[in-house]
């Protein structure tokens, strides 16, 4: 018997000492993959895995990095993993991309109500407003979220032409701080304090957030493979739980639970990433956007216009479904739901 066989029948037997259904003592294993580094919002996923939520919800849950939103979106659909966390316009585009793939994951649950996009400048660059970047050189990874929907922050902006500039992720706030570029698209609680890192003050960076000029776009979801939503529907659901009981305590100390974050990558840097996660749960998790609808929840109004507005911006084979690509079925109740810190003042 392997130690996986054996760490599953003292799951079992342990849940059957403990009075658990037999349902439950049962663990179903969920591979799942992050959009990204483990940095500080990482620590949404990796303290209620950490802290056994997911395992007493009778889940195996493997959480691994990811290197950008597209890439977690299409190792999902291939079936290597069976859950993730990815931008949704990524997701939109996968879907009207491929209309005749089989396997297209969707989105199980909202975690940013607000895309975490903006445009950075330094300030000694004279950008001040998005009509400043008209004519200016702008740098970003092909893949950035930011720059994938530049489009749409353009047209709201009645920006003019720019000049891109492609590069690795690691380079883009380098570039930007050695003068090589004007301004670069990231998410904001990535790319400023990156910028920080090498040497740039805050009070010097320009940040024009995607939200804050008539950008409406929804941020990153929880999404699963269509193999789980068919053959077991429970275990979304019972992830979902645990999730948002671990996503209320690592908002309501963002610290403590960077500690689960330098557990699994431990060169990072607690005191930034616990900034970022911070500002992740200002700007995004926490927005006022995410109090009006509700954690976890979307507004159908607004996911139709990012659905048409991805169509338009990513020039997309087909126009996006929004019914195709939200599933809100498996959505813990509002009680379980109810994970937001009290507003700031």
């Amino acid at each position: 018997m392997n130690k996986r066989h054996l760490l599953q029948s003292f799951l079992a037997a342990s849940a059957l000492a403990l009075g658990l259904p037999a349902a439950q003592a049962q663990t179903t294993p969920i591979k799942f993959q992050l959009d990204w580094r483990f940095e500080g919002p990482a620590a949404l996923f990796l303290q209620p895995a950490a802290k056994g939520y997911f395992k007493a919800a009778g889940l195996d849950v493997a959480i691994d990095a990811g290197n950008g939103s597209g890439g977690t979106v299409t190792r999902v659909a291939s079936g290597a993993y069976d859950m993730g966390f990815a931008d949704l316009a990524a997701l939109m585009e996968f879907h009207a991309n491929n209309p005749d793939a089989p396997n297209k994951p969707v989105a199980v649950m909202m975690v940013y109500n607000d895309t975490p996009a903006s445009v950075m400048a330094l300030k000694k660059s004279g950008i001040k407003t998005p009509a400043d970047l008209t004519g200016k050189k702008l740098g970003a990874p092909v893949f950035d979220a930011g720059r994938r929907a530049f489009p749409i922050f353009a047209k709201a902006n009645n920006v003019g032409n720019v000049q891109w500039t492609a590069m690795d992720p690691p380079l883009r706030e380098t570039m930007l701080v050695r003068g090589d570029i004007d301004a670069i698209t990231g998410f904001t609680f990535t790319s400023l304090l990156n910028l920080e890192a090498r040497g740039a003050k805050v009070e010097d960076v320009v940040v024009l957030p995607y939200p804050q000029y008539g950008v409406k776009l929804y941020g990153n979801v929880v999404i699963a493979s269509p193999k789980m939503v068919k053959e077991n529907p429970a275990a979304i659901k019972a992830f979902l739980v645990a999730f948002a009981k671990g996503a209320k305590e690592v908002m309501a100390n963002p610290p403590a639970a960077i500690e689960y974050v330098k557990a699994r990558d431990g060169i990072v840097n607690t005191a930034l990433e616990t900034r970022r996660l911070q500002l992740a749960i200002d700007t995004v998790v926490a927005s006022p956007n995410a109090r009006a609808e509700g954690f976890g929840q979307v507004n159908p109004g607004r996911l139709s216009l990012m659905a048409s507005q991805v169509s338009d911006a990513f020039g997309t084979k087909t126009r996006v479904n929004p019914e195709a690509v939200w599933n809100g079925s498996f959505l813990p109740s509002a009680a379980e739901l109810n994970v937001l810190p009290p507003a700031k003042k």
